[in-house]
């Protein structure tokens, strides 16, 4: 295999290992965007701008459709979690290494006109506040790739298919921002505790 291979194949193998925790959110009637498993028991983080409607339906890698209830959202940081009633699923792994340098190939996942799964390379530009979005509260990862409708919410994975953000919107011709890893910890950390309670359902079915 030579080096070209090689790297075709990395890249496959971590755009499938990310597909599996890769959701698509709607509200019953077309898409609205995409959003990843953070946790096997059904937590899902996402875009706020992905869950405005109601009655949210989540689909996951498998094809199970099942119904989802938002546990909060913050407009502001654009970040939303939601949870569905489900448990042993594919959880996202969370990259270790921080911060991503200038450079570094990056992976975007969802579903953008209806494509399901589908995956778009490119490289990181910087980390900061876009002067696209001064309003923004924290720094965001600017990259040159393309996202489009139905990425939102959906994971920005590295080489390894490891979550490094969320992606969120695009801010120009070849450049799209996401959510970094470290602000949607932050988010999860705030609005619902994650290292100190399970989910699991006792806070009732979606």
């Amino acid at each position: 295999m030579n080096v070209l291979e090689q790297i075709n194949a990395e890249m496959a193998e971590a755009v499938a290992r990310a597909q599996r925790s890769l959701v698509q959110i709607s509200n019953g009637r077309h898409g609205q965007g995409a959003g990843v498993l953070w946790r096997p028991d059904g937590l899902i983080v996402t875009n706020a701008h992905v869950v405005r409607r109601q009655a949210l339906q989540v689909t996951l890698a498998d094809g199970c459709t099942l119904p989802a209830r938002v546990l909060a959202s913050d407009p502001g940081s654009d970040l939303a979690a939601l949870c569905v009633a489900a448990h042993g699923l594919h959880a996202i792994e969370p990259r270790r290494a921080w911060p991503l340098r200038p450079g570094q190939w990056v992976l975007a996942l969802g579903h953008p006109w209806g494509v399901t799964g589908a995956a778009t390379a490119g490289i990181v530009i910087g980390l900061g506040k876009p002067p696209e979005m001064p309003r923004f509260p924290g720094e965001l990862l600017q990259v040159s790739l393309h996202l489009r409708p139905g990425h939102s919410g959906g994971p920005l994975v590295d080489e390894h298919g490891h979550l490094v953000g969320l992606n969120m919107m695009m801010a120009g011709p070849d450049v799209g921002l996401a959510i970094p890893l470290p602000v949607v910890k932050n988010f999860l950390q705030k609005t619902l505790r994650v290292d100190g309670i399970e989910f699991a359902h006792d806070r009732g079915r979606p």
